[in-house]
């Protein structure tokens, strides 16, 4: 069986090194964390050793690495994890990533080196997976939240394919033919999803897909006003909206606003996310609403389940969405 010196000798560095590395005791350089982790792969011995000292070092603390300060869909579920975990015993430690790579990789090593026994994580658009990395070749417990990614981690989330077709479907049926999209920040899985499911509404109604119609509202309110704007003001302008999330809906009804659009009567607007105060909105929102508690529940049972056993196969849980249908679409719920 391959022991620490082994893997220190096959990275070229001391021991302690390979140790600080192996529990995130200390900080080390990236290059020498690199060799380090690749002389454990080949030496096979941190699937081992890391387990047992999880299995024997627990702390009852769960961290969870995710933009939940700048995005309202995240911090309910943040919410609604925090009170399943406390009722299981544990403590969150949440840390935000801001959607940066570089800071997801840096709060992901933080999180590790507090010894939480488990890490839930919603992935940034980082192209090398650094911190999919990290936890993948140090055998973290980890769930991924709301954004899917390889099948090497258990991974909740909400379908968004057909839950957006059906948006874009719902209001071509009352007559649209320019329907726009408001879309997220680009490269994150749930955008590209939405932005799919966009398409395929678009295309099952007959109308040809027009990229004029699209614009990036980069999943905030100050994004997704200057996309409104922008939308409203070029030659084959929307006469309906779709909207990539709840947090681009408050600036697609503030540009609306100032610049005297009546929904639904001016334009239709539909959205993919709901909130507890969208039925408050004048006129009331028509929305696809995630099911933030299921998301919760289901991301907290698989990774208590994760840490319990390492070796159980890898899940990945997609839930569906409800359709809330009231008048920013045009019509009115019975």
């Amino acid at each position: 069986m391959a022991t620490m010196a082994d893997v220190a000798r096959k990275a070229g560095v001391s021991i302690s090194t390979v140790s600080h590395v192996i529990n995130g005791t200390r900080f080390v350089a990236d290059a020498t964390r690199d060799r380090v982790l690749q002389a454990i792969r080949q030496t096979g011995y941190s699937h081992n050793t890391l387990a047992r000292s999880l299995a024997t070092a627990s702390t009852n603390s769960i961290g969870i690495a995710i933009s939940a300060i700048s995005n309202f869909y995240f911090a309910n579920i943040v919410t609604q994890i925090e009170t399943n975990l406390r009722e299981a015993g544990y403590t969150l430690l949440l840390t935000e990533t801001h959607e940066d790579p570089d800071l997801e990789l840096e709060v992901v090593q933080a999180l590790h080196q507090r010894r939480v026994d488990g890490l839930l994580l919603a992935p940034t658009t980082d192209q090398d997976n650094r911190a999919l990395s990290y936890l993948q070749d140090l055998d973290v417990p980890t769930v991924l939240v709301d954004r899917f990614s390889p099948d090497d981690f258990d991974q909740v989330g909400t379908e968004n394919i057909e839950a957006t077709a059906h948006l874009v479907e719902h209001i071509s049926g009352h007559g649209h033919k320019a329907i726009g999209m408001i879309s997220g920040v680009p490269g994150v899985r749930t955008t590209e999803e939405r932005l799919q499911g966009y398409y395929q509404g678009l295309e099952r109604s007959g109308i040809p897909a027009d990229p004029e119609l699209v614009a990036i509202g980069y999943s905030n309110a100050e994004g997704a006003e200057r996309a409104v704007r922008d939308l409203l003001t070029r030659k084959n302008s929307p006469t309906a909206l779709v909207v990539g999330n709840n947090h681009m809906t408050i600036g697609t009804f503030r540009a609306l606003r100032s610049l005297g659009v009546e929904v639904p009567r001016d334009l239709a607007v539909v959205c993919y996310d709901d909130f507890e105060w969208a039925d408050l909105f004048h006129p009331r929102l028509t929305t696809m609403a995630q099911p933030i508690p299921g998301i919760a529940n289901e991301c907290v049972r698989l990774l208590l389940t994760r840490i319990r056993d390492q070796n159980k196969p890898t899940r990945r849980i997609c839930l569906p969405p409800e359709f809330m249908l009231r008048e920013s679409c045009g019509c009115t719920s019975n």
